[in-house]
């Protein structure tokens, strides 16, 4: 199992690198769509706050130490930090063990979901959350959307952490207009504006909600790994004292027959000597 989940952690490294470049070019058609923006349009976000939906990363599977505990501890405490009852938020749990950890914390569940146990399975499940968000944000009216999740950081650690999914951080539009466009000329296209950058806000979301499983993923490889060194230590010093205490009643038991052997010939030598 380590030597599995060592190949899948680098399995997972190199699709976060591959998001790298795909994140850059959905980055480089706002540009373009936003530095050609028709005259009047404004691409603004409201910033009132109506319902939050929450979709916390956790695992199905156990020989990973605190990885779900920290997760649903960590997304409990951020939620009430926010506007809103714990009834009324909508959240979505993704792997069955932070699933009870976050009931028990008496945050009730909208939906289980089961932890894609390939890259392969990732999108689709991608997929089937934004339609997810979509379905919440038009008949429930959620307008803020909360990604909670395992980031992993260097060696085998990783860290809890939020990603605000929606509504797109306006910044993002204004780092993106602003930026100059590599070439003398912007290319140009034939779609209407608002479709085109409607399609480039689904990608948007769409490789966000992708590089947090991926990351969450390859977060809980890593705390399978580290409790699995924890164990593998652990087992190595039960066997050490294991070892020593055999070792020690070996050697008493050997010294017992030596005495016992000594005290027969020391009481037949008496019985010659009379």
């Amino acid at each position: 199992m380590k030597v599995l989940a060592s190949v899948n952690i680098r399995q997972y490294e190199r699709a976060l690198q591959s998001l790298g470049e795909y994140y850059r070019t959905i980055e480089m058609g706002l540009q373009v769509v936003l530095q050609n923006r028709p005259p009047g349009v404004a691409v603004e976000r409201s910033t009132e706050f109506t319902r939050l939906a929450a979709v916390v990363f956790g695992s199905d599977q156990g020989l990973c130490g605190q990885f779900n505990e920290q997760i649903a501890s960590y997304a409990i405490q951020q939620m009430n930090q926010l506007p809103g009852r714990p009834e009324d938020r909508v959240v979505v749990a993704l792997g069955a063990r932070v699933t009870a950890r976050l009931e028990e914390a008496g945050q009730p569940i909208e939906e289980s979901l089961a932890v894609p146990g390939s890259l392969a399975s990732v999108t689709p499940m991608v997929q089937e959350i934004l339609m997810k968000l979509e379905r919440w944000r038009a008949n429930r009216g959620v307008d803020h959307v909360y990604l909670f999740f395992n980031r992993p950081l260097s060696g085998a650690t990783y860290r809890p952490s939020t990603r605000h999914l929606l509504p797109v951080n306006q910044s993002l539009f204004q780092r993106v207009e602003q930026q100059p466009w590599p070439s003398r000329v912007l290319p140009t296209y034939t779609m209407d504006w608002d479709r085109l950058l409607s399609a480039l806000i689904y990608q948007y979301l769409f490789v966000s909600l992708y590089r947090t499983f991926v990351e969450s993923l390859a977060s809980e490889n890593s705390s399978r790994i580290a409790a699995m060194q924890v164990a593998e230590k652990n087992v190595e010093e039960h066997l050490t004292e294991l070892e020593a205490l055999f070792h020690n009643r070996r050697q008493s038991s050997i010294t017992n027959e030596i005495l016992d052997i000594t005290s027969g010939f020391e009481a037949l030598a008496a019985e010659w000597k009379k």
